[in-house]
């Protein structure tokens, strides 16, 4: 693969990041403080609209691995679905001049349509891996690439997002003009990444049932264990992710503090995505998907104990959490590829678009528990929008952040230790189909 291919890819997540970050920050944050729904009522649109997100998945995988055109099955996506993914992205960060019902009613239909045309665009993208190169270790690096735009695309939302709104006297305006300009630069990003690449890794059967596709999904064990990982990543994430802004503006009473923060942690995890690689030829994809979450356990524990004047060590924990996060992030997007051709293997069948939309089902149903979760603990905990907050809501912010992702990271590291899939073995494999 040259580096005109991957770096041609790679940028399209820069743009997807735009509009993923900006939901997974700020949306639940503009729900409560900007269009004044309460946090119980942003629950509830967290956890239907990011369930239907989630279950569509899998219709969007069947749809793209059976989809025969000029452009190719996955490349299409990118080209006609930019457009209504942007518009959608403004519709969702946008007040209407309605009541409390008609604003409610409108969060849950714009974030459900946003799911539904994200997936439609995304579930192509993710699968694009599989379909550029075969090579165990280049599809480490084209990961590593597309995760470095990501956290780039990331760092531009985290750190730019606040101070950018609060240039307006009326922040519902403010977010509403900032994401009309995400979604221009992502609409031209994800063009960007259609011309740049060519499917060349092609499935050997035209047809594909959907019995072979539930089979190659079913009966994947290296894929169970991979999904159990990346839901673990993307839960821990989210949580993470979500709770952040609370924290800073009650808990440690420095909103200011935010962009910074999001602009050091990410900074770290970008300086440390370029490490990912060498881990992974080290320690394998598996070992060093744990060696971050043990860090993450760590400074996620000196989070906790640290109080909440110690600004500087703060951010440090901070950045050692972000470092202990990025080799999850690369590399479960590494290993998914890989369970293609061992249910190709197995199987028969090159069933690319079902196992990545599986993968993203779980993922987002992750986020949905999740996000979901952070609302409805804060809402039980008493949390009440731009007021000084209850010791108890306090306390359940400062746990959520800190203590949660502590046993999401066991988990991922018992699964890290039944995963097989290693290079040789990946290797065997691609060599008896080449044969085939």
């Amino acid at each position: 693969m040259n580096l005109k291919t991957a770096a041609g890819y790679a940028v399209g997540d820069f743009g997807i990041n735009l509009y993923f970050i900006s939901v997974m920050t700020y949306l639940l944050y503009f729900y409560t403080d900007v269009m004044g729904l309460s946090a119980v009522a942003a629950g509830g649109v967290f956890a239907v609209a990011r369930f239907i997100d989630a279950v569509t998945d899998p219709l969007m995988g069947a749809i793209a691995e059976r989809t025969r055109s000029r452009w190719g099955r996955m490349r299409p996506y990118l080209l006609f679905g930019a457009i209504p993914l942007g518009l959608i992205s403004v519709l969702t960060f946008t007040v209407p001049d309605l009541g409390e019902g008609g604003k409610l009613a409108w969060a849950y239909t714009t974030y459900i349509l946003f799911g539904l045309i994200y997936t439609v665009v995304t579930i192509p993208y993710a699968t694009l891996t599989a379909s550029l190169t075969a090579d165990y270790q280049a599809r480490t690096a084209l990961s590593t690439y597309r995760i470095g735009c990501a956290f780039a695309g990331g760092f531009l939302v985290s750190v730019g997002t606040m101070p950018f709104v609060s240039l307006f006297s009326d922040k519902a305006l403010g977010f509403q003009v900032l994401m009309v300009l995400f979604a221009v630069v992502a609409t031209l990003l994800l063009w960007v990444s259609f011309g740049a690449t060519a499917e060349v890794v092609q499935p050997k059967r035209e047809k594909i049932a959907l019995k072979d596709s539930l089979r190659a999904i079913t009966f994947n064990r290296p894929l169970l264990v991979v999904i159990g990982i990346f839901s673990c990543g993307m839960l821990s994430f989210t949580v993470r992710q979500t709770t952040t802004a609370y924290f800073f503006i009650y808990n440690v009473g420095e909103p200011g503090l935010i962009a910074w923060f999001f602009g050091i942690t990410l900074g770290c995890m970008l300086v440390g995505i370029w490490l990912v690689p060498g881990l992974a030829r080290r320690f394998g994809k598996a070992g060093a998907t744990r060696l971050g979450a043990y860090l993450t356990i760590v400074a996620c524990l000196g989070f906790y104990f640290t109080p909440y004047d110690a600004v500087v060590a703060l951010f440090v924990w901070g950045c050692l959490i972000a470092l202990g996060g990025t080799p999850v992030a690369v590399l479960g997007w590494a290993m998914i590829p890989d369970t293609v051709e061992y249910a190709e293997w197995k199987h028969g069948v090159r069933a690319d678009g079902a196992i990545y939309a599986t993968a993203s089902f779980f993922q987002k149903l992750a986020k949905t528990i999740g996000g979901a979760g952070v609302a409805f603990v804060l809402g039980l905990a008493g949390y009440a929008a731009n007021q000084a907050q209850s010791p108890q809501a306090l306390e359940a912010i400062h746990a959520v952040l800190t203590l949660v992702p502590v046993g999401i990271m066991v988990l991922l590291i018992a699964l890290t230790k039944i995963y097989s899939l290693d290079e040789q073995r990946h290797a065997e494999i691609v060599a008896q189909l080449g044969n085939a």
